[in-house]
C-alpha cells in the first residue's frame, strides 16, 4: 500500500474535509494542476505538520506547491507561518514580495515586508506596509492592535512626542494596559524628562502585575549613566517579585558587569520586539500557540540579543508536547546566566520526569542545585518541591525545614513551605507532623482551596472530623468551583456521613470531569452500591481495574468488592 493511500485510510473523514476546503478555495482553471494525489498529499501534510508545530517539515511540503498562492490565499498565510516559525525569515520575505508582485498580498505578507524594512531602519517603507496591514478588514482584535501599533512606532521619526502621545491614545481602549506600557516606552524613546514618572506609575499599578517592566525601567537608568539607580530599582522590585527570572538575572549581570540581554528603548526595533512579545504572550495564554510563535519569532528576529523571549518559546513547545524542541531551547537558555541556568534545568528536569527518566531528572537538578552560586531560599524551595514531586519525601523535608529556620509566619513563602512539608510528612506516614504543618499553613493563609482539600480528605480517610471536613470542603468548593478533586472529596465526605443521594450528585460530576481517574471512579462505584445500583457499581469497579494509573493496593480492594460488595 502506498504512503498516500495509508495516509487517507488512517485519517478518515478529516482528510476529505480538508480536501473539500482545498478544492473549494481554488479557481477552476488551477484545479488540474493541483488535483493530483501527490499535490493533495503535500498540501495535507503541510497543514497537518503546521498544526503539530513541525514548522520546518511543514514548510518543506508547502514549498513543493509553487504557484498555489495564486488561487489559494489560505495556503499563502499557512506557508508564511511555517517559514517564520521555522526561522526562515528571508524565505518568508521573498515569498511575501512574490505575493505583492502577483497582487496576492495579505496581512501576514504586509507584516513580514514591514518588519524587514524596520529591521534595516527603512522606516518610511516599513510604515507603508504597516499602513496596508492596518487598513485590511481584520477579524482578530489582537492583529488589528498589532498593525496599528507597528504603524504608530514606524512613524515616530517624523513626529514629536506630543503628537505621538495623541496617536497612541487613539488606539483601541480595550487594550488599556498595553497603552500604559507603550506610554512608558514612548517617553523612554524620546528621552523625555517624564520617563521616570511613567515607569513609576506603570510598575506601581496594584491591579495588574507589571513586574517585567521593572527590568526596562532599570535598563533605562543604566543607559542614562545611572547604574546605582538601576540597582536600587532592581533591589526594590525583587523584594516584591523575588521569583521574577528576568529581574534576577539582570541583578546578577549588573553585579558581575555582564550583559546577557540587550535592550535599548531608543531603538524602535527593540521596543517593537517587546510589543510583539506581549501579543505572543497573550495568544499563548489562550493556547493559540501557532500564532503566538509567529509573533514571538518576529520579536526574536528584530532583537536577537534579548534571549528572554526564548522562555516563552520553550514553554509553548512544552505545552504542545514537543519536548525535544523545548529541551533544546532550554539548553541554549542555560548559557545566558546563572538564574536562567537554574530555570532551564528545572524545566528540563520536569520534562525528563514526564518522559519517565526520573533518575536522570533528579541527577540533573541535584547537580544544578549543588552548583548554584547565587543560592536563596527560593531556589531551596524549588528544589524541595521538586524532590517532593518526585517522591523523595524524606529529603524534601530536610530542605523545607531549612527554609523554615530562616523565615517567620509573615514571609510569603511560609504557607507554601508548611503545605509542602505537610504533604511530604503525610506521604511517609508521619501524620502527627503532617497535620500540624497543614493546619499551620491554613492559619497563615486560610483560603488555600487545595490545602483545605488535602487536610480534609486526609481526615475523612482516617475516619475523623468528618463534619468539620465537610464544612471545609464546602468552602474549598466555593473558592475553586468545578475542581474535580475538591468535588470528589466533597462527595466522599457526604458518603462517609451516609448522605448517599447528595454524595452521588457530587461524585457523578467528579467522574464527568475526570473520567479516567481510578479513585473517583471507585468512589462513584461505592455510592452506587450503597443506593442499590449494584450492577452499575460493578461496572465502575471493573473499569478501574482497566486503568493504567490504578495502583496495586486499590486493585486488591476492588477485587474483594467485586466478590463481596461493600
Amino acid at each position: 500500500m502506498s504512503k498516500f493511500k495509508l495516509f487517507i485510510n488512517t485519517t478518515g473523514s478529516i482528510f476529505f474535509v480538508i480536501v473539500f476546503i482545498f478544492f473549494s478555495t481554488l479557481n477552476a482553471k488551477n484545479i488540474d494542476k493541483f488535483n493530483k494525489a501527490d499535490k493533495i498529499a503535500d498540501y495535507f501534510s503541510g497543514i497537518l505538520l503546521l498544526n503539530q508545530s513541525k514548522y520546518e517539515k511543514s514548510s518543506q511540503y508547502f514549498k513543493k506547491l509553487d504557484g498555489l498562492e495564486e488561487s489559494h490565499l489560505i495556503f499563502s498565510s499557512k506557508y508564511i507561518y511555517s517559514l517564520v516559525n521555522s526561522g526562515n525569515f528571508y524565505q518568508a520575505f521573498n515569498f511575501s514580495k512574490k505575493l505583492e508582485k502577483d497582487k496576492k498580498d495579505s496581512f501576514e505578507s504586509d507584516i513580514i515586508i514591514g518588519i524587514q524594512h524596520l529591521k534595516n531602519s527603512k522606516y518610511d517603507l516599513s510604515s507603508k506596509y504597516f499602513l496596508r496591514a492596518k487598513k485590511r478588514n481584520l477579524t482578530s482584535i489582537l492583529d488589528n492592535y498589532v498593525a496599528n501599533t507597528l504603524y504608530l512606532w514606524s512613524n515616530l521619526n517624523k513626529i514629536e512626542i506630543d503628537e505621538a502621545t495623541i496617536n497612541l491614545n487613539q488606539l483601541d481602549n480595550r487594550f488599556e494596559n498595553l497603552k500604559k506600557i507603550q506610554s512608558a516606552f514612548l517617553n523612554c524613546y524620546y528621552r523625555s524628562e517624564n520617563t521616570n514618572l511613567f515607569f513609576e506609575n506603570l510598575t506601581s499599578d496594584k491591579k495588574t502585575d507589571f513586574s517585567r517592566y521593572f527590568y526596562f525601567y532599570a535598563k533605562y537608568m543604566e543607559s542614562t549613566g545611572k547604574p546605582s539607580q538601576a540597582k536600587k530599582i532592581l533591589e526594590k522590585s525583587l523584594k516584591k517579585y523575588p521569583r521574577n527570572l528576568l529581574l534576577k538575572q539582570y541583578k546578577i549581570d549588573l553585579d558581575d558587569k555582564k550583559n546577557n540581554f540587550k535592550f535599548d528603548c531608543t531603538k524602535k526595533q527593540d521596543v517593537i520586539a517587546e510589543l510583539l512579545y506581549i501579543a505572543a504572550n497573550a495568544l499563548s495564554s489562550q493556547s493559540i500557540y501557532q500564532t503566538s510563535n509567529f509573533y514571538l519569532n518576529l520579536s526574536k528576529y528584530l532583537n536577537k540579543e534579548f534571549h528572554s523571549f526564548d522562555t516563552l518559546l520553550a514553554e509553548n513547545f512544552y505545552n504542545i508536547g514537543d519536548f525535544i524542541k523545548a529541551k533544546k531551547i532550554y539548553k541554549n537558555l542555560s548559557q545566558r546566566g546563572s538564574a536562567f541556568k537554574w530555570h532551564s534545568n528545572k524545566q528540563i528536569s520536569r520534562i525528563l520526569t514526564q518522559e519517565e527518566k526520573r533518575d536522570e531528572s533528579i541527577k540533573l537538578l541535584t547537580n544544578s542545585y549543588n552548583n548554584l552560586q547565587n543560592l536563596s531560599i527560593y531556589e531551596t524551595f524549588d528544589y524541595a518541591e521538586f524532590l517532593k514531586n518526585n517522591e523523595k519525601f524524606g529529603e524534601s523535608i530536610k530542605f523545607y525545614s531549612e527554609i523554615l529556620k530562616q523565615i517567620d509566619k509573615k514571609h510569603p513563602l511560609f504557607s507554601e513551605v508548611t503545605d509542602g512539608r505537610g504533604v511530604a510528612y503525610e506521604r511517609i506516614g508521619d501524620w502527627e507532623n503532617a497535620e500540624k504543618d497543614l493546619i499551620m499553613s491554613l492559619e497563615v493563609k486560610p483560603d488555600q482551596a487545595y490545602v483545605i482539600n488535602y487536610l480534609a480528605y486526609s481526615w475523612i480517610e482516617k475516619g475523623m472530623k468528618i463534619e468539620q471536613s465537610l464544612q471545609m470542603l464546602q468552602k474549598a468548593n466555593k473558592l475553586k468551583s468545578n475542581d474535580p478533586y475538591i468535588i470528589d472529596s466533597l462527595g466522599w465526605a457526604l458518603f462517609k456521613l451516609k448522605r448517599f443521594e447528595e454524595s452521588k450528585n457530587y461524585l457523578q460530576l467528579a467522574v464527568r470531569l475526570m473520567p479516567a481517574d481510578p479513585i473517583v471512579n471507585d468512589h462513584f462505584g461505592d455510592v452506587l452500591w450503597s443506593i442499590g445500583n449494584k450492577i452499575q457499581a460493578r461496572y465502575y469497579w471493573n473499569y478501574v481495574l482497566t486503568l493504567d494509573k490504578t495502583e496495586k493496593e486499590l486493585k486488591d480492594k476492588i477485587e474483594k468488592k467485586l466478590i463481596k460488595g461493600l
